[in-house]
């Protein structure tokens, strides 16, 4: 449920950036300047695709993993777990690679970049968590 929780926070957070960069919002709320420094950088594309718009995507899928295997057939099943740790993994890597581009190459901090770091690495422990539960209680019953 905790990874479900922070991937909705999640989408919200890359929905209101993504916004931001369409131009539906007028100005992103950071009080640095940072923020649109990052945000209209070369930077914030990756393969050709707003870094927003991947961040919307994946915290959409890794919500709707979430609450596939909290119930219904998948409940109790030990893959869906697996699988939100390696997607959530990835997402981790991710939000290193752009934290090294935000400190080292832009010389711009975004505080909802940073954000939603940590959100995708809560994701990932709770994942990890889940496994380690699901691994757990076979031997506890």
């Amino acid at each position: 449920m905790g990874a479900a929780a922070l991937s909705l926070v999640g989408v919200f957070l890359a929905a209101y950036l993504y916004m931001f960069k369409l131009g539906l919002i007028g100005s992103v709320m950071c009080g640095t300047g940072g923020c649109e420094t990052v945000q209209f950088s070369p930077w914030s594309r990756f393969l050709g695709v707003e870094v927003s718009l991947i961040g919307l995507v994946g915290y959409a899928g890794l919500l709707g993993l979430s609450l596939a295997a909290l119930q219904g057939p998948l409940a109790g099943r030990r893959w869906p777990g697996q699988l939100l740790a390696v997607l959530s993994g990835f997402g981790v890597a991710f939000a290193i690679y752009l934290t090294y581009l935000e400190l080292f190459v832009i010389h711009a901090i975004c505080r909802w970049c940073v954000g939603s770091a940590a959100i995708i690495t809560g994701i990932f422990i709770c994942s990890l968590l889940g496994l380690r539960h699901s691994a757990e209680a076979p031997a506890a019953g």
